[in-house]
């Protein structure tokens, strides 16, 4: 009976610890709710090359994007999309990540909180992006319109494990894009 009593706390305690770490992963989405999203069938990702020591995490991050947008009718285009798809992360450390407008040259598209940013954006300048430890930013241009229309962040303790940090970070993205505007087709 001891031994039964025993196993039983191993279960529940590693179902607690199951829960909580699943309750770790934070998610917020800001989107401008005047746009009409169902609008947008095509887009295309953020030419400008970001540094990174990870490649082959940024493939599954845009594949998993990728995915979402796919499932809710949009079509990657090499030319003329109706959005751009910019996205952020860091992974080890904190990073502060400057990008280039994809309209005016340097400079960048503002956020819908500026306390996100560094500091702001000046035409002809770098907009530089506070990401910490954990984090992934995902942000939808409207190429119209010049201006940031949504905004995913998902912030969790990554797992050192290849493939536990691919499954962070497929539902991360599908975390975020559950609560994009138009929904799966």
């Amino acid at each position: 009976m001891r031994l039964r009593s025993w196993r039983i706390s191993i279960v529940l305690f590693a179902s607690l610890i199951s829960c909580s770490a699943a309750r770790a992963q934070k998610i917020n989405v800001e989107f401008d709710k005047s746009v009409d999203f169902a609008k947008f069938k095509t887009y295309a990702w953020d030419p400008t090359p970001q540094p990174t020591t990870k490649p082959l995490l940024v493939v599954a991050i845009k594949g998993a994007v990728n995915d979402e947008l796919n499932k809710r009718g949009l079509k990657e285009v090499a030319a003329t999309p109706d959005i751009y798809v910019q996205m952020y992360g860091a992974s080890d450390t904190d990073a502060s990540i400057s990008y280039s407008d994809l309209y005016y040259g340097p400079g960048g598209v503002p956020a819908f909180n500026q306390s996100f940013l560094m500091w702001g954006t000046v035409p002809g300048s770098a907009t530089t992006v506070a990401v910490h430890k954990g984090q992934l930013v995902v942000d939808v241009i409207d190429a119209n319109a010049r201006k940031l229309v949504w905004r995913g962040q998902a912030k969790e303790n990554l797992s050192d494990q290849r493939q536990k940090l691919l499954e962070q970070v497929n539902t991360a993205v599908e975390k975020m894009f559950a609560r994009y505007p138009v929904k799966k087709q």
